[in-house]
Formats: structure tokens, sequence, C-alpha cells
């Protein structure tokens, strides 16, 4: 069984909240967001993205990420960011690890990367634009991990 955990940090468009929603339901992912929140969870553009999908997503809300990382203290971390060079197709993704992203506008706190600079990951692109988009960004990293695992969903 495979089960892989997508963490967004304090994520501001409900339109990327809402397709990565959709995707951990058709991968048996959770989708684990952390306050503060730029939207409401009942905004109809994150019900709109994630299509009739919504109801069926594994949601769990945490009030800071040190909340989360003591609920989790034997499971793998890797944060996507921009600011390292370890590729996230470099990575062996287990069963239960999770894959954190920061807000939108300004992603994974300078803090939080330097504690964990050994696991944080990137997506290659050309020098030109910033970041890809969030969404993209998950599933990239989702299907990789996936990819890895034979792409058991958990439901076998």
């Amino acid at each position: 069984m495979f089960l892989m955990n997508i963490v967004l940090m304090c994520p501001e468009i409900p339109y990327n909240t809402g397709n990565i929603g959709r995707s951990c339901v058709l991968t048996n992912s959770t989708l684990h967001l952390i306050k503060p929140l730029g939207f409401s969870l009942d905004e109809k553009q994150v019900k709109r993205s994630g299509l009739d999908y919504w109801h069926l997503v594994k949601i769990i809300v945490w009030d800071s990420y040190e909340e989360l990382i003591a609920a989790y203290p034997n499971n793998n971390f890797y944060y996507g960011t921009t600011k390292t060079t370890r590729k996230y197709s470099d990575v062996k993704y287990s069963m239960d690890d999770f894959i954190v992203f920061g807000p939108e506008s300004r992603g994974i706190p300078a803090e939080i990367r330097e504690a964990n600079e050994k696991t944080c990951i990137t997506i290659p692109m050309i020098p030109m634009g910033r970041s890809l988009n969030l969404s993209n960004s998950a599933a990239i990293v989702l299907y990789e991990a996936m990819r890895q695992n034979d792409f058991k969903f958990g439901k076998e």
C-alpha cells in the first residue's frame, strides 16, 4: 500500500488548493493545510477547481508547521523549493512521506529550508521564471513518488 501526503503551508490561492485536492483524491493521498489559509475552504473557487471530487478530499488542517511535524516524528519530509539543487527525481520516496510546499508568493520560509537542507528538493527549469505553478509542482512530485512505487495507490 502506498499513501503520500501533500502539505501546503499557508496556501494563498484557492484554485491551486482545489486542483491539488483533486490530485490527492485520485492518488489516495492526504492533503495537509497549515494555517493561516488565504481563503475559506468553503469558497466556491476551491470547490470549483476540485470539481465533484472536493467532498472526497482527505484534508487535515493544522494550526502550525510545528504541530504537523510533532504529529509525524518518524516520517520523511521533503521540501519543494527553487532554492536548492537536489532534484525531486533524485529522492527515493517511501510510503507515507510528506511533500511540503510553501505559500505561492514566497515559498517555504528560510528557517525551515535551512533546518531541512538535506531534504529540500527542486523541479529543474530554465532560469527565466520564478517558479512553476504550485498545483503543477505538487502533481509533478506526487507522480514521481507514485511512479517509483509502481503506482500503488493504497486501494489494492
